[in-house]
């Protein structure tokens, strides 16, 4: 499939037009950046596991009634998306106490929540994607009211049925962040769905044996082996990385 010219560049993935009108080539890159791009590496192999993983992901929540921009995988390295609105702002469900708001409330890391709870923030690199109120994303036309009752709608359903995936592979769902966008229908019809990705470089993932880091926070930390933590996540959702198209033959149970 022949994408597009290039649209935009962003820290993690390349946006290409797409083969038809209204969709996209997402391609993901093997860059690792933290702290708003103040840290950044090129780890090899990143890209392929976050595509594959994100599209192992967006596959099971459509299953589940989740309207996500997601179409399907291209290679190794891309995957063809609808083209949306992106909503400027991030959505973040928390269930255990774990990097800002353990720091901003005094939590003590790993403490499970009373309940999941979901934060917006606004997104901006230059102001560090300032955590926002329902109120100012109203005020400042950001999102609606319904788009808002939307979003935290679908983030919660999200949560139950990605706790309850990674749960059953040994995996312990921290917290994660969502992005979304407005999918505009051709008889005028707006619906919110989810968009971007969803892979261990947006959801924190340890181990529930060990507490071991299977995410981001690997390379964040200086942890290292991120690459391997983000294999293991594959291996254990049952996904093949080793190339072709084959899917997988699905998760891989933990026994407790």
């Amino acid at each position: 499939m022949v994408k597009g010219r290039r649209l935009y560049e962003g820290k993690a993935k390349i946006l290409y037009e797409g083969p038809e009108p209204g969709t996209l080539v997402v391609h993901f890159k093997d860059d690792a950046t933290a702290f708003n791009g103040e840290k950044f590496e090129v780890i090899e192999g990143k890209g392929v596991l976050n595509n594959r993983i994100s599209e192992f992901i967006f596959q099971r929540l459509m299953d589940m009634g989740i309207p996500t921009h997601f179409i399907k995988r291209l290679n190794m390295r891309e995957q063809l998306v609808k083209k949306v609105e992106i909503i400027p702002l991030e959505v973040i469900v928390r269930n255990i106490a774990a990097g800002s708001i353990a720091k901003r409330l005094g939590l003590k890391e790993g403490e499970k929540l009373p309940r999941a709870i979901v934060e917006f923030c606004y997104k901006d690199d230059a102001l560090g994607d300032p955590l926002v109120t329902e109120d100012q994303i109203n005020a400042f036309g950001w999102a609606s009211p319904q788009e808002m009752d939307d979003m935290i709608h679908i983030a919660l359903r999200t949560n139950d049925i990605l706790s309850g995936m990674f749960a059953a592979i040994g995996i312990r769902l921290v917290d994660f962040k969502l992005e979304f966008g407005r999918e505009y229908a051709p008889d005028g019809m707006v619906r919110t769905v989810l968009a971007d990705e969803i892979s261990p470089d947006s959801c924190r993932l340890w181990d529930m044996k060990t507490d071991e880091k299977l995410d981001k926070d690997r390379f964040r930390r200086d942890l290292g082996g991120l690459v391997d933590a983000y294999t293991e996540v594959a291996r254990r959702l049952g996904i093949k990385v080793g190339g072709g198209n084959d899917k997988g033959s699905g998760p891989k149970l933990v026994k407790g």
